[in-house]
């Protein structure tokens, strides 16, 4: 598993990537209330805005971590956006993306740096 500098985890399953937010982030947003995610098949560049996250306590944005195609949503944080909160690292992913340029990945931390980054 990378971990970025927003708090967002990426896992590779085969050739494509699951993102989702970690439990720092979920932390940070408190109860998440409204999320919205992209359209399958959406084409995304690195750094641009693909998910909305509103909390009680803020409304937030999930950047694509890499250039690619957003090839599957989590449908059930959409009906149910507690989860977030309830497993962040689990069934609470956002999304799925295959990207373009899978070295991208290795600009990403690891879990050991991430854990130092937020500690």
């Amino acid at each position: 598993m990378k971990y970025t500098e927003e708090h967002e985890w990426l896992l590779a399953e085969g050739d494509l990537i699951v993102v989702g937010i970690t439990e720092h982030a979920a932390e940070q947003l408190g109860d998440v209330v409204f999320v919205e995610l992209p359209e399958p098949g959406t084409e995304v560049s690195k750094e641009e805005e693909v998910v909305v996250i509103e909390s009680v306590k803020a409304a937030s944005d999930i950047l694509a971590p890499l250039d690619g195609e957003i090839v599957e949503v989590n449908e059930a944080i959409v009906a149910n956006p507690a989860l977030v909160n309830e497993d962040p690292l689990g069934e609470a992913w956002f999304f799925k993306i295959k990207p373009t340029d899978p070295s991208q990945l290795d600009e990403y931390m690891d879990e050991a740096a991430y854990k130092e980054f937020i500690g």
